[in-house]
């Protein structure tokens, strides 16, 4: 927009200087101070007329670039001067990253206040469906059910991606810890209840493990990360599958586990806890230096949290289920994350920020998402997010 305004600007001074002959501007000018009360109406006269044309130049501009370059005027950049509050709930999983999407957008939209509150997913989408709240976040897409519920219509709009990673604290453990795919399913089933258990110790030559208790570390509140982590033990096919446990926002936990809420406070609880372990976003994980586990994938290979494994994962996935991904260099649990917004809004103004908001998202948004441990959507994915914003009014 600034090489356009500016262009714009420059080009208004040329059409005035350009409006006229010179001996008609030179006549036009003369006539002005011909009397003193004649000239002051015809200058002021003059004036207005000019300002009422680089008005109509600067509109007439802007609409046409705007047009030329494929942008669309949000409706709420007519009334700038009216502030507008916007108010959204739900995963912890994508919380850090929307929270600097809001902060850097709303430099530039100081008349725009978007808050975000992040109370799990189960929770926002609790909310976006009551219609407490303007949108709804989720790191796992509700039933078509739960969706065809909501009376002015939902869209969910995948945004960002991110990875599961299962932290832990071993002391005096600096080595790479290995767990198969069996072991850990048997970890949150309760199977394996130790630390120096024959399958871990067997995966991990070499590694004194000791022989204490394993703190399982869940979420309590509603959890989209709980839902995509249970979701991929039930895709693997698993002991956690054989035991009917299931997926979902909510679990009964086989085992004894100390709970805690967000993924925040599971990495809190992990990192103040000796011999625990816990299913964790993976920026939350790194921020606090906490150990992460190295797990087999459909591949049979050991693989650790990381951009490009991640990456991997995601690409490998393409347009079917992220819940096991394929590709020996793949990272195995990984999930997309979700916006929630109304097919019809109430509020047009609304309507027009949330749309031009996710836009940004999905475009300069993205490149703030791996420095904060996420992943940027594939470009295609992100096409075809752009397009389901169509939907929304």
């Amino acid at each position: 927009m600034f090489s356009l305004v500016s262009s714009e600007l420059t080009l208004v001074r040329f059409l005035e200087t350009r409006q006229a002959p010179n001996s008609q501007r030179s006549s036009n000018f003369n006539e002005l101070f011909a009397d003193g009360d004649k000239s002051k109406s015809l200058i002021l006269s003059e004036k207005t007329t000019m300002i009422t044309r680089r008005i109509a130049i600067r509109d007439s501009l802007v609409a046409g670039g705007a047009a030329l370059l494929g942008w669309t005027i949000p409706e709420f950049s007519a009334n700038a001067e009216e502030n507008l509050s916007i108010h959204g709930a739900g995963s912890t999983f994508s919380a850090p990253l929307y929270q600097k999407w809001i902060e850097a957008y709303q430099q530039d939209h100081r008349q725009v206040s978007i808050n975000y509150d992040a109370v799990g997913s189960g929770e926002g989408v609790t909310r976006f469906v009551h219609g407490s709240v303007d949108f709804g976040a989720t790191d796992v897409l509700p039933s078509e059910l739960m969706l065809a519920a909501v009376k002015r219509g939902a869209i969910p709009v995948p945004v960002t991606a991110g990875m599961i990673a299962l932290a832990y604290n071993l002391p005096g453990i600096t080595d790479v810890l290995k767990l198969p795919r069996d072991v850990y399913a048997d970890i949150f089933t309760g199977r394996i209840r130790v630390w120096n258990d024959p399958r871990i110790v067997a995966a991990n030559k070499g590694l004194h493990l000791p022989a204490s208790d394993i703190a399982v570390v869940i979420r309590q509140d509603s959890s989209g990360t709980a839902s995509a982590f249970t979701r991929h033990l039930v895709a693997i096919g698993s002991s956690w599958q054989a035991n009917g446990a299931g997926d979902g926002f909510a679990i009964d936990w086989a085992t004894a586990a100390m709970l805690a809420k967000g993924n925040e406070g599971v990495a809190q609880k992990i990192k103040i806890s000796e011999g625990s372990i816990g299913f964790v976003e993976y920026g939350f994980a790194k921020r606090l230096g906490l150990s992460m586990a190295t797990l087999e994938n459909d591949a049979g290979k050991f693989v650790a949290p990381g951009q490009a494994a991640g990456m991997a994962a995601l690409l490998a996935s393409g347009s079917g289920s992220t819940a096991n991904p394929p590709g020996d260099a793949s990272y195995p649990i990984v999930t997309l994350s979700y916006l929630l917004l109304f097919r019809k809004n109430t509020d047009s103004r609304k309507a027009a920020v949330l749309k031009d908001w996710v836009k940004w998202g999905l475009a300069t948004g993205q490149t703030f998402a791996p420095g904060l441990g996420y992943l940027p959507l594939p470009p295609e994915t992100a096409a075809l997010a752009e397009r389901s914003l169509d939907s929304v009014s």
